[in-house]
């Protein structure tokens, strides 16, 4: 059996789906090194700039949310509008791409290349920097929430293109490691981002109420002239650069009404789920039982939206089930139990963090104030890089002597690494030096997943449930400790999801692709949950850790239960990937 690569017309690996072969036809000479041993290091180097970009952004968000509550007079809700509009946007730009390619009959990603997707996706996000610099200066906080929409939407391509391109630069059974490297690098955006973007605005890294209220806007103004810019560097480097292959193939777009009218139905029921959450935005009270109400009616119309969402995947798995035609990419359950699976870690790596700032105010927590919680916000993000520094080291194909030695040291270097940011920062960093108990432990993890997606997804996900019960039975460093670590245990999920989830897929990759992209909403979904749950007295800040534990749980449900849905397809993902390869 045989297969052709997406863009090269060289025949590579085969794919058996529900007992019938598929084959890609590529209709350009250009030659990605799908299939081959190693990755090409070069093409390779150039393509992971722009996971920096998305990481370095969104973490840099983080610094505009408490100058928007100040600067605009927010409450917390209307505060965490930003990064609602930020995740919202991946949702709305992947699903708009695939519109288009439905009503066309095109895969537009696959018929500008995976190249040339991601320089276009550059220069909206430019376009978006321009749109954040004009809402800065018409002192408008509606208008900043559409600049980082705009931005969010060039991310959104990026990401739909850049992900699948990553995985076809190398052979198939390193797809996630390559992959894995790209989110080490995002992993470090995240981790400078806030600095910089803290000085570039303040002088320095530590932002009090005092510097933010007083904040000069003509420093946004600069700020985002020179994110513009940087964009638009990038888009050229792409555009010029001879390493990259173009990444173009024909698509031949299989009609998929039935997932169509299945996103819509979703989108539109997501509208009306949204509206009321965004018109409360407009609502500021004093009065506590008005606000309680407030909080009530925001909880119920946030679980609607999930319940949306994941009501509206299950539908499609089951209608698919008995009857594929229609459904394009959503025919394969690997994918649509990715699409869950995306949503729920997204969902999961804002939510521990995103309420980690509130937990680490209480007493038993060690009553931190917002300047001291800084250093541990900054290891959660830095677990991350831990995490995928070493689940990238097989990208490099070192030999087996070599890969043991290094899948010790470099989260150790990794860890020393978000230590001297932090101290960097001036930062104390004293209560994080035991931490690297937590970093042995992902390092044993890593050992034991042997490089495979499902197993280590597996692995890491029974850790990570593990870790928040431990916090949430427990209190002071050890559970701060416990939940830090969820970082640790998230930082190859992604990867390992995404391959997974387009595995077998063939002719529909970019189009499973971006529906994997889309699913990034639940990070606009997910953390207000916990979020509102913890603003319930019974339960509190401590008890709303159970969110990511069944969030955890069903990431190793969905480890198990791929795994043997490939299998019936013909492709035993884990046994193609070992220490011999």
């Amino acid at each position: 059996m045989e297969n052709k690569d997406q863009g090269t017309g060289s025949v590579i690996n085969t794919q058996k789906t529900a007992g019938a072969e598929q084959e890609l036809t590529a209709t350009n000479e250009d030659v990605i090194s799908y299939g081959k041993t190693g990755s090409s290091s070069g093409a390779l180097s150039t393509l992971v700039t722009v996971f920096f970009f998305w990481g370095f952004i969104a973490a840099g968000n983080g610094v505009f949310i408490p100058f928007c509550k100040n600067y605009f007079k927010l409450d917390q809700f209307q505060s965490q509008l930003v990064d609602f509009a930020f995740y919202l946007a991946y949702y709305l730009g992947a699903l708009i791409l695939y519109l288009i390619a439905s009503l066309l009959g095109k895969d537009m990603v696959a018929k500008w290349g995976y190249k040339n997707s991601i320089v276009y996706g550059l220069l909206f996000s430019a376009v978006g920097a321009v749109v954040m610099i004009v809402a800065v200066n018409a002192n408008s906080f509606p208008s900043m929430l559409m600049g980082l929409f705009v931005v969010a939407l060039g991310f959104s391509l990026q990401q739909t293109a850049a992900n699948p391109f990553t995985a076809l630069l190398g052979a198939p059974e390193t797809s996630a490691h390559r992959i894995t490297l790209g989110g080490g690098i995002n992993s470090f955006g995240t981790t400078i981002g806030p600095i910089v973007v803290a000085l570039a605005l303040f002088g320095t890294v530590h932002s009090s109420d005092t510097q933010i209220n007083s904040l000069s806007l003509d420093k946004v103004t600069l700020l985002y002239a020179a994110v513009g810019a940087l964009f638009i560097i990038a888009a050229m480097v792409f555009f010029f650069s001879k390493k990259l292959p173009s990444g173009k193939y024909e698509s031949g777009t299989e009609k998929s009404p039935k997932a169509v009218a299945a996103l819509l139905v979703m989108t539109v029921l997501l509208i009306l789920v949204f509206i009321p959450i965004f018109r409360s935005y407009q609502v500021v009270s004093t009065d506590a039982s008005v606000n309680s109400d407030l909080d009530m009616m925001r909880m119920k119309w946030l679980l609607g939206g999930l319940a949306v969402v994941v009501g509206t995947l299950l539908f499609s798995l089951f209608s698919a089930k008995r009857n594929s035609n229609g459904w394009g990419a959503m025919k394969y359950p690997q994918l649509i139990l990715g699409m869950l699976g995306i949503l729920t870690y997204v969902g999961v790596e804002v939510a521990i963090q995103s309420n980690m700032g509130e937990l680490l105010k209480q007493p038993a927590f060690g009553g931190y104030t917002s300047s001291q919680v800084a250093p541990f916000i900054s290891m959660y993000w830095g677990s991350l890089m831990i995490g995928r520094w070493a689940g990238s080291i097989k990208v490099f194909n070192p030999s087996t002597t070599v890969r043991n030695v290094l899948i010790f040291l470099l989260p150790l270097i990794a860890f020393g690494v978000v230590l001297a940011v932090n101290a960097i920062a001036q930062n104390d960093i004293s209560p994080l030096r035991w931490y690297i108990i937590c970093v042995l432990i992902q390092i044993i993890a890593m050992m034991m997943g042997k490089d495979k997606p499902a197993r280590t997804l597996l692995i890491f996900s029974l850790l990570g449930a593990v870790a928040m019960l431990i916090g949430i039975f427990t209190t002071g460093q050890l559970a701060i400790y416990a939940f830090l670590s969820g970082g640790l245990f998230c930082s190859i999920m992604w990867p390992s999801i995404f391959a997974l989830g387009i595995a077998g897929l063939g002719k529909h990759t970019s189009q499973g692709a971006g529906f994997l992209v889309m699913m990034i909403l639940g990070g606009a979904l997910i953390p207000p949950i916990q979020g509102k749950l913890a603003d319930i007295v019974s339960i509190g800040i401590h008890n709303s850790y159970w969110v990511p534990v069944l969030c955890f749980a069903y990431l190793a449900v969905f480890a198990v239960a791929v795994r043997g849905i490939l299998r019936k397809q013909g492709i035993d993902f884990d046994n193609m990937i070992g220490e011999g390869h």
